[in-house]
């Protein structure tokens, strides 16, 4: 039973959603990486739940060091933070303890654990737990964009409406960062809003695709077989609640067309090796090529909707039907992105701390 992401650096997650806190612990960053509180806690603003589009739980996430930090700077040292829950409804939860909601991990939890699980809000399960990791991953990032490497995420769709194409990247991952609702255009973010409000209205929700950039990577980073750059990356993606498929440059738009159109070609610009276009997603044999590292996450529907849906009783071995009461998000996708940009900034930090070093993100 692990809970641990990472090789050189890790990341281990704990806590449940109706629990005392949530929490994480980061070993092998390097000494004297700057902790910047200001960044984190804007980070944990850009999850938070808005308005209409999402849940009606709040949380202060009041978080707290409580070691490998010290006057502002990491030790070396295991770095471990806590956020406290204090906006629990469990009692939500108690009426359909055993009941499997659909498209939720009640029923392979209580498979896996034995009954001994913490049911409330899906306990270790639930999205809730993203907090600490979105916490943790404002430190990497931070990190990172020291050494000139940027990470951002925009909804490229939702309920059915597309943002516009990824274009000038280094402009446009700054301008993402900034925003609490991650979409290059602005009207099209209103019309996935009111769709998203729409399926609230109905009792219903909707899902996703989101796209993600990191620029600043140097070539030569990952490794040829198992631990691929995609390899590493899908890894820690997957590992984030709703996601549901992982696609790298333009993979599933040119399965059917051929490598002539696929292939990208290289030439010289300014003694620096590039590509004509970046079909691959800044990859090639599973190390990076230089390009930036472009991949989409398919976001499923939130499960919790308001909808009569046929289940079953897992511990009376029955048949039944499930209404929803409580708190709960018509959409995740816009919280999502943070927790994507964070997921990844984890990931890359361990390929680069694997290809040059711990130290090497000081």
């Amino acid at each position: 039973m692990k809970n641990t992401f990472g090789n050189s650096i890790s990341l281990t997650l704990f806590g449940e959603s109706h629990g005392a806190a949530i929490g994480a612990v980061l070993d092998g960053l390097a000494p004297g990486i700057a902790v910047d509180d200001a960044f984190i806690r804007a980070q944990l603003n850009k999850r938070r739940p808005v308005g209409k589009i999402s849940t009606a739980r709040h949380e202060a996430d009041a978080y707290r060091i409580v070691s490998g930090v010290f006057e502002g700077r990491t030790t070396g040292t295991p770095l471990t933070l806590l956020i406290p829950n204090t906006s629990q409804h469990s009692k939500d939860y108690a009426a359909t303890r055993s009941l499997a909601r659909p498209g939720h991990a009640d029923y392979t939890a209580y498979a896996k654990y034995h009954g001994y699980e913490d049911y409330r809000g899906g306990g270790h399960f639930s999205g809730r737990i993203t907090a600490a990791l979105v916490a943790a991953g404002a430190i990497l990032i931070g990190a990172l964009n020291e050494k000139g490497i940027r990470i951002g995420t925009h909804i490229a769709s939702c309920g059915g409406v597309a943002d516009k194409a990824f274009g000038d990247l280094e402009k446009e991952i700054a301008l993402l960062n900034e925003l609490d609702f991650a979409v290059l255009d602005r009207d099209r973010g209103e019309q996935m809003k009111a769709a998203i409000e729409a399926a609230a209205a109905e009792g219903d929700s909707v899902g996703g695709v989101l796209e993600t950039a990191v620029t600043g990577l140097p070539a030569g980073v990952g490794e040829p077989w198992f631990d691929t750059v995609e390899g590493v990356l899908s890894h820690a993606l997957f590992s984030v609640p709703a996601i549901k498929g992982v696609q790298f440059g333009d993979a599933f738009e040119l399965v059917n067309g051929r490598g002539s159109a696929y292939n990208d070609s290289y030439y010289m610009s300014d003694h620096e090796i590039k590509t004509q276009t970046n079909h691959n997603g800044g990859v090639n044999g599973g190390i990076t090529n230089g390009m930036p590292l472009v991949f989409r996450c398919a976001v499923k529907p939130t499960p919790s909707i308001f909808k009569p849906q046929a289940t079953v009783d897992f511990m009376k071995r029955e048949n039944s039907v499930l209404e929803l009461k409580g708190r709960h998000d018509p959409a995740i996708i816009h919280r999502a992105r943070v927790v994507i940009d964070s997921v990844t900034a984890l990931a890359v930090a361990d390929l680069l701390a694997m290809r040059y070093g711990t130290d090497w993100l000081r």
